[in-house]
């Protein structure tokens, strides 16, 4: 059977949805966003990058520190029975399932798949466990003059086990799509003229800093009856007491049905009590009462065997019997689950909706090493005792059609412009998912904290508990889900364009915590695992690596990367300052610049042993280029001379607004020195070289050569005084890197390379050279389209959401990198949220008159289909 056409559906989804059969497009589902096809089976299955896939010539440069991690691996993993912060023999396999995560931000997260599964949780803050629990479902039933004819689970699934229920619906006549922070499921049930939508919604709104820390979801069907006779129809959600973890079974978890009632509104529903010794929680499965709607519930059944009970209760009227009384605790090796149907009549010809709410209670959390006790920030509006899950819920139905006009408005202006590529406007919102689902923590700042550690600088200190952080709490999230560290800097330095542009205040907090990191030290010494060289953990005046493993104490114990000596990363450093400037410049906050001025001039102080040969220009050596962290550098390079370049250049314009003359002609001698330096040493007539050292690696081009720039040009900067590169040289590389890293690379079909040899084959020297690695990709376009190249932008940026969304299936798990071929590392990664950074480009070149509302900047010759 063949796809029906239809002209409204982006040509982007062809593929994904070319086993859908049915004409039924859903009710009021948008035209812009991810959407595929229940039935649809990704053709291309990598594998994820493991120690095996390291080449046997970076094997031998390397020997010394694979033998010293895996020493370290045996003992963290066997010994201290702890998870690594990054598991180089366990990567997590490839699963083509994932849709949005469900809640707002920092509560934890639960996420759907896009075929309607239960199946990737993270309540437990920044621990993830990955598990489909086949009991939650959701489960239709239409009934005709009192008659049940049709009853059916609404997944494709067909599992071993509650085998008395219907599975096996046909994923043919279904499809998903999905608009961050909203998702939309459309079932035409075969042969019943009936057709279901089950639209998700989570409180994730830009600016708000209330109702986006809400740990609960709304799920709203609309149901759409085509026949010339009314229909009585029931949806059913099943809901497991857990998360399909072990603790599932531990014993004593225990259900209640609850009935609330606030401001004349009701809801009703089942809670699940989770009572765990560490960090219990209780879920809440519950339904909005509304005339002609009746609610119904199960408070408690064993989802084991055939479960036929249950099935055979909804079955014979509709409704379920709806017990009084809490269900006894469970036993050790037992399992409870909670049904909740709600049932309406649907006239014929006519429509009619129910509203579902999820939503769990985690309310006080602890970290791995159990030394402090956090209150998650969603408690300074529901409490923190542990009993406001039904709250959650009953504000979570009563207040989401605001959040829904919320989002409309803030969204609405980007679906609608035309000159924007559909891959764009789904790529920009889905991207989103990681702020919420990538460990998130939002927490409440304790009332003896002191973000400094009681420490200062020579030019001045930090307040102990600076107002944005009191008022809008700490703010925490991994780099990525395989790599278990809070906060990494050099990554932020490119996923922090949404915080910054979404919600500045947690850009803000998360800035204040790094700058009271700075000032402190832990002289600890350890072992360094690339090096095989004992240094501290953390010296003074120096940027943080990360601030922490959530398997230990973040913002206690910083620093859990431990590959190399994080305690002297330069680059750090200068992103830190790159970043004091743009976000003061973005947020116009006048108190933030004045506290981070001290900061900015203790650590460019720490650069300044670097400039060895006096011509005001830093120098690397080894591998102190800490985001490239697998090539080795000699001499000034691109990457980090330039961003040093860029770092200078902001403390001349930061000087100017301190009213500070002598800092500000010293960093002006430097800049004039140094941009003399850095183009008489790198520039070759085409591009900038990747290091100034003269081997013959050296002329590789860097996609990311631009860095320094493109930071100055998202803060307003770039030319004139404050100019640290010419404009006419930048727009060079950027073309070379566009022929060469792009072009030059898999047909122009998969972003940009990392590393290109001038004639035209990647870079190999090292693990990282020829990956493409997709939020430095993102970071790339904006650039671009800074410099006014909006075609070569968007055709740059493309082939990464084409080959992560369309052909690898990794929607809603982005990775870090990916090759050519075969392989990807590091699943669900914070970097590509760094394609907010080409949102920013866009509209500043609009504020500035460079490109109008409804001028095309879609590529004229899209990358063919994989």
């Amino acid at each position: 059977m063949t796809k029906p056409t239809d002209a409204g559906e982006p040509a982007s989804t062809a593929e994904l949805m070319s086993r859908y059969v049915s004409a039924e497009r859903g009710y009021r589902v948008p035209r812009e966003g991810w959407r595929i096809c229940l039935a649809h089976e990704f053709k291309e299955k990598r594998k994820p990058f493991q120690a095996r896939d390291v080449s046997l010539s970076n094997v031998k440069k390397h020997i010394g520190l694979g033998v010293r991690y895996l020493k370290w691996w045996y003992r963290k993993t066997q010994v201290e029975k702890k998870a690594p912060f990054i598991d180089m023999f366990r990567a997590l396999p490839l699963r083509q399932i994932y849709g949005a995560p469900l809640g707002g931000i920092g509560g934890g997260t639960i996420t759907r798949g896009w075929r309607g599964e239960f199946c990737r949780w993270q309540l437990n803050p920044g621990m993830y466990h990955y598990e489909t629990v086949i009991a939650n479902q959701f489960t239709v039933c239409l009934r005709r003059g009192h008659q049940t004819v049709y009853q059916q689970v609404l997944s494709v699934e067909r599992p071993s086990t509650l085998q008395g229920w219907n599975w096996g619906y046909c994923g043919e006549y279904a499809f998903y799509h999905a608009l961050y922070p909203r998702a939309w499921t459309v079932y035409h049930l075969p042969g019943q003229n009936v057709t279901l939508t089950c639209r998700q919604v989570s409180p994730v709104i830009p600016h708000d800093y209330k109702d986006s820390c809400l740990p609960v979801a709304v799920l709203i069907w609309d149901i759409e009856n085509k026949n010339d006779y009314p229909l009585d129809v029931s949806i059913m959600f099943t809901m497991t007491n857990g998360s399909g973890h072990k603790d599932d079974k531990s014993g004593g978890h225990w259900n209640e049905p609850f009935h609330l009632e606030k401001q004349g509104e009701s809801v009703s529903g089942v809670l699940l009590h989770h009572c765990t010794p560490i960090n219990p929680y209780t879920l809440c499965i519950a339904a909005r009462e509304q005339p002609d709607r009746e609610i119904s519930y199960q408070t408690a059944f064993l989802p084991k065997g055939t479960c036929e009970t249950l099935w055979s209760d909804l079955i014979s009227d509709g409704r379920l019997d709806s017990p009084t009384g809490s269900s006894p605790p469970t036993q050790k090796g037992e399992k409870v689950a909670a049904a909740l149907a709600v049932s309406c009549l649907v006239p014929a010809q006519g429509h009619n909706s129910m509203e579902f709410s999820l939503a769990w209670d985690m309310p006080r959390i602890t970290f791995g090493s159990r030394e402090r006790a956090h209150i998650r920030r969603y408690t300074r509006f529901f409490g923190s005792q542990g009993d406001s899950a039904s709250s959650l819920c009953h504000y979570g139905l009563t207040h989401y059609q605001d959040w829904e006009t919320r989002i409309e408005a803030w969204q609405t202006p980007i679906l609608e412009d035309s000159s924007l590529p559909s891959w764009y406007k789904s790529a920009l919102f889905n991207e989103l998912y990681f702020l919420v689902d990538g460990g998130t923590v939002w927490v409440e700042l304790a009332e003896d904290a002191d973000i400094t550690g009681s420490q200062s600088c020579e030019y001045g200190g930090l307040p102990a508990q600076p107002s944005v952080i009191k008022e809008y709490g700490r703010f925490a999230y991994l780099e990525g889900q395989e790599y278990r560290m809070y906060n990494t800097y050099d990554v932020h330095f490119y996923a922090s364009f949404a915080l910054i542009m979404l919600w500045p205040k947690l850009a803000l907090s998360l800035q204040y915590d790094i700058a009271g990191c700075v000032v402190q030290q832990d002289l600890t010494e350890r072992l360094n695992l690339m090096s095989g060289q004992y240094s501290p953990v953390k010296t003074r005046n120096v940027v943080p690596h990360d601030i922490g493993d959530p398997d230990d104490e973040p913002w206690l114990r910083v620093n859990a990367y431990l590959i190399h000596d994080t305690a002297n990363w330069k680059d750090l450093n200068l992103k830190f300052v790159l970043h004091v400037y743009r976000d003061f410049y973005l947020t116009q906050d006048k108190q933030y610049l004045e506290d981070m001025w001290p900061i900015c001039q203790v650590v460019m102080d720490s650069e300044m042993k670097f400039d060895r040969d006096g011509d005001g220009l830093i120098e690397n050596s080894g591998f102190a280029d800490q985001t490239y962290d697998g090539w080795t550098v000699t001499g000034p390079s691109a990457y980090c001379g330039g961003l040093w370049l860029a770092s200078v250049c902001v403390m001349c314009k930061m000087a100017r607004l301190m009213d500070n003359n002598s800092v500000y002609h010293r960093y002006k001698d430097i800049l004039d020195r140094g941009s003399a330096a850095f183009d008489s040493l790198l520039w070759n007539g085409q591009y900038y070289n990747y290091d100034s050292s003269g081997r013959e690696l050296s002329s590789s081009v860097m996609s990311d050569q631009c860095a320094g720039q493109w930071l100055l040009r998202a803060s307003g900067l770039g030319e004139g005084e404050y100019q640290a590169f010419p404009v006419d040289k930048v727009r060079r590389a950027l073309k070379s890197v566009f022929e060469l890293n792009v072009q030059g690379f898999a047909r122009g079909q998969m972003g940009a390379v990392n590393g290109m040899r001038p004639e035209g084959v990647p870079d190999r020297s090292s693990v990282q050279s020829d990956e493409v690695w997709v939020g430095v990709v993102y970071g790339l376009a904006a650039t671009m389209i800074h410099e006014g190249m909006l075609e070569e932008g968007f055709r740059t940026a493309e082939g990464c959401y084409r080959t992560v969304w369309e052909q690898l299936g990794m929607a809603f798990q982005t990775p870090e990198a990916y090759c050519e071929k075969g392989i990807f590392r590091s699943l669900a990664y914070m970097r590509p949220l760094s394609i907010w950074a080409m949102q920013l480009a866009l509209d500043s070149r609009r504020c500035n008159g460079s490109v109008t509302e409804g001028e095309p900047v879609e590529a004229a010759s899209p990358p063919e289909a994989h």
